[in-house]
């Protein structure tokens, strides 16, 4: 990058799982809240801001474009342009470094990024043969004709495809994300042990980040639709009180014979929203503004789709090649835990001389995942993964906490559904 770009201001809603306190609630919306408290409490006014950048996966149906939706609905002025990216789980990652190259190609000088989920409203879809049938009823002209097609109805037209499914399965490998991981089980002999000791880790660092009242910094607190009658201030994904014994009794969810995999040691579909306002370094001295942080670096990279959760390894490779950086270079690191196992299989191969040499052409590892620096304050596990915003909230909570201790650079890094990794090099003053 030509220079860093400056990260002004950022927050976050809540994350909460699907079907709970944000229910009622669209993408749009969501972000909009988000996006409109974001400017409310900003050194920025909505005239200082050029484009709106926004990530999502879902794409609702009824908010076509949803960062303009976002725009428009959070307080922007029409004159103000506005898109969408979606690069799956990455897609609050793509916001911003889009941003950054339309920023530092002279394009555009300030944008807000972000990005927007709601997993509770992805819908139920309807099937070739119903979708046939209403065409051919919609196309019949007359009475006689409407019965002659109302005859070929059957019951079995109904059966519904769950939306969700379907999008988190990767149409070229065939297999959802939980296969994939099944697949990093078996490749790196990763036991179901393993994998709930790390589930249980999650949940009890985040519980012990949110008494310590740490996540305070990056939420913003949302009201809760319909009714707005409940204000929503913390994460409810992570559990006090969780136990290794709770975990053991779930069943394989993914591979139900013989599988490792469960919904406990597993990310949860989530919804919530994160938005930034981003600029270029120079600029930000220029109006001495203090940023939250900067990015310096990116990297994305491609690897198999149905090892799809080794991305990190692949993007973070790339990423210290571009950079110059080494692992030991980063004092934090947040790794988005779309699964337990796929977590422990990418310490494994950053620290694996023979996977580096097989799958990445070095002759040398990419260094250890310190877990003394890894997710300190938890991860997805336990707060969970609105796909659309998990990008994001990486970034938010690593500047934070390097803030807060006083270290000057981290890592944000997440495997992407398809086969993708992301990499990011962040730094605070």
């Amino acid at each position: 990058m030509k220079e860093r770009l400056a990260i002004i201001e950022g927050g976050r809603s809540p994350f909460c799982k699907a079907g709970t306190d944000f229910k009622g609630m669209q993408a749009d919306q969501l972000g909009a809240v988000v996006v409109r408290e974001l400017m409310a409490n900003s050194v920025l006014n909505y005239q200082d801001v050029d484009e709106v950048i926004i990530g999502n996966v879902a794409q609702p149906g009824h908010a076509a474009n949803i960062a303009r939706v976002i725009a428009l609905q959070g307080g922007f002025p029409v004159e103000t342009s506005a898109y969408t990216v979606n690069r799956n789980c990455a897609s609050g990652m793509e916001s911003m470094t889009t941003a950054a190259n339309k920023i530092f190609a002279g394009e555009i000088k300030t944008a807000v990024v972000g990005g927007s989920e709601s997993m509770s409203s992805i819908p139920l879809l309807y099937g070739p043969k119903m979708t046939q049938f209403f065409m051919h009823m919609m196309m019949a002209k007359t009475p006689a004709a409407k019965l002659k097609v109302l005859s070929q109805f059957r019951l079995s037209f109904l059966k519904p495809i769950i939306g969700i499914e379907l999008g988190l399965t990767d149409p070229v490998c065939g297999l959802n994300m939980g296969e994939t991981a099944e697949v990093l089980a078996r490749e790196f002999s990763i036991t179901r042990e393993e994998q709930d000791k790390f589930a249980l880790n999650s949940h009890q660092l985040a519980i012990k980040a949110q008494q310590a009242g740490k996540f305070a910094d990056e939420i913003i607190s949302v009201a809760s639709a319909p009714k707005y009658q409940h204000m929503q201030h913390l994460d409810n994904g992570p559990r006090d009180g969780q136990t290794l014994e709770a975990l053991a009794k779930l069943r394989p969810y993914f591979d139900r014979l013989a599988g490792s995999v469960t919904v406990g040691n597993a990310c949860p579909i989530t919804d919530g929203a994160v938005a930034f306002t981003v600029m270029a370094e120079s600029q930000a001295k220029a109006m001495g503004l203090t940023p939250l942080g900067y990015l310096r670096d990116y990297s994305y990279a491609g690897l198999a789709g149905n090892r799809m959760g080794l991305g990190p390894v692949y993007a973070t490779a790339k990423l210290i090649e571009k950079s110059g950086l080494a692992m030991t270079d980063f004092d934090l690191i947040e790794l988005n835990e779309a699964f337990a196992v796929q977590v422990i299989a990418n310490q494994r191969a950053f620290d694996s001389k023979q996977f580096a040499e097989q799958y990445l052409q070095k002759s040398q590892a990419i260094g250890e995942l310190d877990p003394s620096k890894l997710n300190i304050n938890g991860g997805a596990i336990a707060l969970g993964h609105p796909v659309g915003a998990t990008g994001g909230r990486l970034i938010l909570t690593l500047l934070h906490e390097l803030k807060r201790q006083g270290l000057q650079r981290g890592l944000a890094t997440l495997c992407i559904g398809g086969g993708q990794g992301a990499a990011l090099v962040l730094e605070v003053e």
